[in-house]
Order: structure tokens, then C-alpha cells, then sequence
């Protein structure tokens, strides 16, 4: 679905628009209440914003930075941006490496005034049209393209690696380790332990012979 301020009736459609934007440009796993910018929002109700303003206020705020900019590289916060932004992929890795130095050289919000300010921005967008995933349906597959939040995740492969994901479940049981200094030496009687618990010893009484034993010469206490 594709949200215009053109189309929205006077005065009522507004939240609607403005949570595609949020969803367009934060990503619908990233989006937080405390990240919400009332500010921006009240300015694009009242006609002091368009809907590129507001798209350029969420891209440079803060959340946006944070989630994106601080975790990745160069590379891949122009890949995200360009997918968000734009509604397309990098075209090859010349385009990554040339807006990479435009991040490098005019700062992350000079990157995002050349994307919005793009004539490929306007002509697709304009002032009023929330960016969307363009080229979603393709004439040769049975469906569209996966949507940019499930295709690229926030982390790239450097600082997932960091990060520590993907985290291997191991399945099988654990072996307890012990180290050098705390193994039983020989002689020490722990050796013998498991063999000990091992043997089935069944208690048997032995029966003796009364007729063979000498009463006298069993000790006894004198009283």
C-alpha cells in the first residue's frame, strides 16, 4: 500500500502515514515508543513539514543513528539507507563505495540530503509519498522480492561475529573436564573407587562348627 498526504482525507489518515514511515525507515524491529519523534510528527500535522522533511528528520535522529549508523560500517549503513530511502538495492558494490565516501566527507546528514534531494528520490516520491519497497513483484517469479527488514538485518556479518550470532546450541551431553594438577595420580585410592561401586558383593555368613572350637580358650571378661 502507498501513503500520500495527496490522498489522505483533510485533517484524518495522518497516524496512518506517519507508522508507514516508521515502519518504512526504523524497520518494523526496531521500532520503540521512547524512539517516537513527537516532534517531527506535530510539524507534519501542521503543514510545516512534507512528508521528504519528516522522512530526513527520522533518518538523522538520533534512534536511527544509534540502531544503525553506531553498529555497522560505512558500507553497510549506506546499504540500509539506500534500501529504506530509495525503496531499492545498491545497484553493485561501485555505488556502495561511492556513497560510502559521501558518508565519509560530508557527514551522515550531508549522505541523507543527496539521497533525498536525489532526482531518483523525487521522481519516485516526491514531497509527500512515504518511500516504499519498489520492484517487490517481478513478471519471472511466483512472488516478490523478501522485504528489505528480513533481507538485510540491522548487524552486518562483522559485528554479529562480535556480538557473538549466530550462538551454536550444542546438543550433545557435555564431558566434564578436570584439569591436570586435580587428576588422581597412581596409588590414589579414587582409582579404585568406580571399580569398587561396580562390584555386586552379595553379604554371606559363614557357618562354624561349634564341636571343633576349644570354649576354653575363648577370651572373656573377668568380673
Amino acid at each position: 500500500m502507498i501513503y500520500s498526504a495527496e490522498s489522505l482525507p483533510s485533517g484524518s489518515g495522518w497516524d496512518e502515514l506517519i507508522w508507514a514511515a516508521y515502519r518504512q525507515i526504523y524497520s518494523e524491529h526496531q521500532i520503540l515508543k521512547r524512539d517516537r519523534q513527537i516532534f517531527l510528527e506535530s510539524q507534519l500535522k501542521n503543514g510545516q513539514l512534507t512528508v521528504r522533511d519528516f522522512i530526513r528528520g527520522l533518518v538523522i535522529s538520533d534512534p536511527f543513528r544509534r540502531n544503525n549508523y553506531d553498529t555497522n560500517s560505512n558500507y553497510r549503513f549506506v546499504e540500509l539507507c539506500v534500501q529504506r530511502v530509495l525503496g531499492r538495492d545498491v545497484y553493485s558494490e561501485k555505488e556502495k563505495i561511492a556513497w560510502s565516501i559521501v558518508v565519509a566527507t560530508k557527514g551522515i546528514e550531508g549522505f541523507i540530503d543527496e539521497l533525498v534531494n536525489s532526482e531518483e528520490y523525487l521522481d519516485n516520491f516526491g514531497f509527500d509519498t512515504v518511500p516504499y519497497q519498489r520492484r517487490r513483484v517481478i513478471p519471472q517469479r511466483d512472488g516478490g522480492e523478501t522485504p528489505f527488514n528480513l533481507k538485510t538485518p540491522r548487524y552486518g556479518f562483522y559485528y554479529r561475529t562480535i556480538l557473538g550470532f549466530p550462538q551454536i546450541v550444542y546438543q550433545n551431553q557435555l564431558r566434564r573436564f578436570t584439569p591436570q594438577e586435580k587428576k588422581p595420580q597412581a596409588g590414589d585410592p579414587s582409582l579404585y573407587l568406580n571399580l569398587a561401586q561396580g562390584l555386586n558383593v552379595q553379604g554371606t555368613s559363614a557357618r562354624v562348627n561349634l564341636g571343633n572350637i576349644n570354649l576354653g580358650m575363648v577370651p572373656y571378661r573377668k568380673v
